[in-house]
């Protein structure tokens, strides 16, 4: 199931990650942690929950990542 998640930093992928590519990395964890592909509609709130933090976290860290020999959007705000 997460062999579908990729690397979302520069150089790995040539712009920044959308935010499409985020929740769809999200989406792949929550399912792969939870054991759920879909969930049952009782528990739809908490998944739906759960992919939008990791989606949140997933820009959080993005936006401020920084690779060596590379600069990234962090560095460019710096510098």
């Amino acid at each position: 199931m997460c062999r579908s998640i990729k690397t979302l930093r520069p150089p790995a992928i040539p712009e920044e990650a959308t935010e499409e590519e985020m929740r769809a990395a999200a989406l792949q964890y929550v399912r792969k942690v939870s054991g759920f592909r879909a969930p049952a509609a009782h528990n739809r709130e908490i998944f739906d929950q759960a992919v939008d933090a990791v989606a949140e976290a997933t820009r959080v860290l993005l936006e401020g990542i920084e690779v060596r020999g590379n600069r990234t959007a962090a560095a460019e705000r710096v510098g």
